[in-house]
């Protein structure tokens, strides 16, 4: 896999058991990418460890006085030389493209998972733990599958070190091949506690983070009541807090860090004193004691990496744990997969709205924003604060974050509850601007359907025949099966009426348990809305249908009509009711403004005196 290929066709299903599962997971999944770097690793390494040969060589040559050894060992150098600098290029390329595609597939999981829960997500796990898990935890699991392929050649280039240095000065080299486990095993005591402290910090700024995005989100009610210096001392201490826990794990970081330098260090001067009382007895050449001595001081470049898995491998555990804990979390649970759709009214706990099952529902808000966003909750997406904003009855009181996010309810179960597919397939939901994909109309219509209402049907109810008399028209011979004609990219060449009427044609075909249509007919002349109305009305006789409009035509056909006024239900009834008793439905569905309706008032008042002046003169004129 390279990075030109992102993103994946498909991800794969993750192994969530465990962190430590979903790590060998994505290596298992990038297994080609891990084994370009691992050769390119070893290519670099042993170069490193073959260089002390090298130099080695040429010191015992300039001490023989042999020039041809000499040229021997300068061109040994040279290829070396050449096959670090291309190992190391290649290393550095490939590791990072390892990083990169281990971090986009976690993204691509982390981003299908959350779009298959919706709101589910942050009523299971904490927002602060949502925001660490698609950022940082994402970067450090990167990191370990990057550096997994440098340790394991830096690994294999230390044994290579240990069995060459033993065959080639073995006085020297049985030293340094029992010393070398104890520097590369050295920091392991230590790692457990500092995998604690570096976990105390992460809790800790997962908490700190949590308190951020919930002061965020309620800023505005905190600024009501005058609760941001609270709120910001609290994140200042929360703050605070994360800091000392950084600095109390760096500190054991660093004493690692130190051990790394400190051991390499002892085992060198070891080396050189032991390998100088050997020359000196003649038991090895000074080119000898030279190429071990550079081997010895250059292991301390492949150590290193031990010290970067330990720290990679802990701090990516936690993050792929909680990632693996994310990705397993499901909307339903494993053993309701196979349960129905429920039956039953439609039921919004935010705004109070009820739509009877087997009834024709029509909503009425006087924002055509807030109709839309009342749409998106109905299909099972409810929108955050930051969407809706916060929405405030008259005394001035917000709904509380936990109504904001409350899932909209059929037959008493939540829409969230379901598990997707079931979800989509009870409610659909048609917005005001749908969207038309190119190709022919048959290709249009042929959608996951009930199979109860036929092509014909729909596109009837929806009133289509001059739109299929104008794709005849428009079909390759001039007269042909409009279902064959093909419709261009979003239906530009059909106007918008043309275009809401075969979304709508498309939505009965489907024939969804509940149907929510936002302004379907906004684009449609007054003689074919009321067509269309009817059709709609007939066809989706016995089953649960919500239209969001003003249209008379459209909310005068409907069994029942709520009136929904600053984010919450204020009246329900039949359209002419509504219109006789209340005001404010009365001042949306007719668009009465203030001044109209200050005039019909003066006017009613004229009538009342016109009315009690001739009664009065009736009662005189007898008398």
């Amino acid at each position: 896999m390279q990075i030109h290929h992102l993103p994946y066709q498909d991800p794969g299903v993750p192994d969530v058991r465990s962190g430590t599962r979903f790590l060998v997971w994505l290596g298992r999944n990038q297994l080609g990418g891990q084994l370009r770097s691992l050769c390119w690793g070893l290519l670099h390494f042993a170069g490193l460890a073959a260089l002390p040969l090298g130099v080695g060589l040429a010191v015992q040559a300039v001490v023989d006085r042999s020039g041809s050894a000499l040229g021997w060992s300068a061109a040994l150098i040279a290829a070396l030389g050449g096959a670090i600098a291309l190992g190391d290029t290649m290393l550095h390329r490939t590791a990072v493209t390892n990083w990169i595609t281990a971090a986009a597939r976690v993204q691509q999981l982390l981003a299908r998972r959350t779009a298959a829960l919706g709101s589910v997500l942050t009523q299971r796990v904490a927002a602060g733990e949502v925001v660490a898990v698609s950022t940082g935890d994402v970067e450090k699991i990167g990191w370990f599958v990057e550096a997994l392929s440098r340790f394991v050649a830096a690994a294999l280039s230390l044994v290579l070190v240990c069995v060459g240095l033993v065959v080639y000065a073995p006085a020297l080299g049985w030293v340094v091949a029992a010393g070398m486990p104890v520097l590369a095993l050295a920091v392991l005591p230590l790692l457990p506690r500092a995998t604690r402290r570096a976990d105390a910090q992460r809790e800790k700024a997962g908490y700190a983070t949590e308190l951020a995005s919930d002061t965020v989100a309620g800023l505005r009610v905190l600024r009501g009541i005058g609760g941001e210096e609270l709120f910001l001392g609290r994140y200042r201490a929360a703050s605070q807090e994360v800091r000392t826990a950084a600095v109390h794990s760096a500190r054991m970081w660093a004493l690692i860090a130190a051990i790394q330098v400190v051991l390499p260090g002892l085992m060198l001067i070891a080396v050189v004193l032991y390998g100088a009382k050997l020359a000196a007895d003649g038991r090895i050449s000074v080119g000898e004691l030279v190429a071990v001595y550079s081997a010895v001081a250059l292991t301390a470049y492949p150590l290193r990496h031990f010290e970067e898995i330990s720290m990679a491998f802990s701090f990516s555990r936690p993050s792929a744990q909680r990632a693996a804990r994310v990705l397993a979390l499901s909307r339903t649970d494993p053993a309701e997969a196979g349960q129905q759709a429920p039956k039953g009214e439609l039921y919004d706990p935010v705004t109070g709205l009820r739509a009877p099952e087997g009834l024709l529902t029509a909503v009425v808000c006087g924002d055509p924003d807030a109709a839309g966003r009342l749409a998106e909750r109905l299909g099972g997406h409810p929108a955050g604060p930051d969407k809706e904003g916060d929405t405030a009855d008259k005394g001035g009181t917000a709904q509380s974050a936990a109504e904001e996010h409350a899932s909209v309810q059929l037959g008493g179960v939540p829409l969230d509850g379901l598990p997707l597919d079931l979800a989509r397939t009870a409610v659909l939901v048609q917005d005001k601007d749908p969207v038309l994909l190119s190709g022919t109309l048959r290709e249009l219509l042929d959608v996951p359907s009930s199979g109860a209402v036929e092509v014909d049907e729909a596109l009837a109810a929806a009133r289509c025949g001059d739109v299929l008399d104008a794709l005849a028209q428009a079909s390759p011979d001039g007269g042909g099966d409009p279902m064959a004609t093909r419709i261009t990219e979003r239906g530009r060449s059909l106007s918008g009426g043309q275009r809401q009427r075969l979304a709508l044609a498309r939505s009965l075909v489907t024939d969804p348990q509940v149907l929510v249509l936002d302004e379907p007919t906004s684009a449609v002349d007054s003689h074919t809305e009321a067509r269309v109305a009817e059709g709609v009305r007939r066809l989706r006789a016995g089953r649960t249908t919500v239209v969001l409009a003003s249209s008379p035509l459209l909310l005068d056909v409907a069994d029942r009509v709520v009136l929904v006024h600053e984010g919450r239900v204020a009246a329900v009834g039949t359209h002419r009711a509504l219109l006789r008793d209340e005001p404010r439905y009365r001042a949306v569905v007719t668009r009465e403004t203030d001044d109209e309706k200050k005039t019909d008032d003066e006017d009613d008042r004229e009538s009342d005196d016109e009315k009690d002046s001739r009664e009065l003169v009736e009662r005189e004129e007898p008398a």
